[in-house]
């Protein structure tokens, strides 16, 4: 399977981890242990655009529920 679009340039898919970490990752290649697709595929430019709207909070999620379980309300 080739990861070229119409226009010749790679496409990718957007992935995220465990911990709630976004990356892009090459079409067709077998995605790296840890790591599930996030649901965008596209070019380069639109996985990255994605991840910036969807990945605002840049903290591990370990981390996120760590200082939330110290906080009291």
């Amino acid at each position: 399977m080739s990861n070229q679009d119409d226009a010749g340039e790679a496409v990718y898919t957007v992935v995220v981890n465990h911990e709630d970490q976004y990356s892009i990752w090459p079409v067709g290649r077998d995605l790296p242990a840890g790591w599930r697709k996030a649901g965008k595929t596209g070019s380069k430019a639109e996985c990255l655009e994605h991840i910036g709207q969807v990945w605002t909070d840049m903290r591990p999620l370990s981390l996120r529920r760590k200082m939330e379980a110290g906080q009291t309300s």
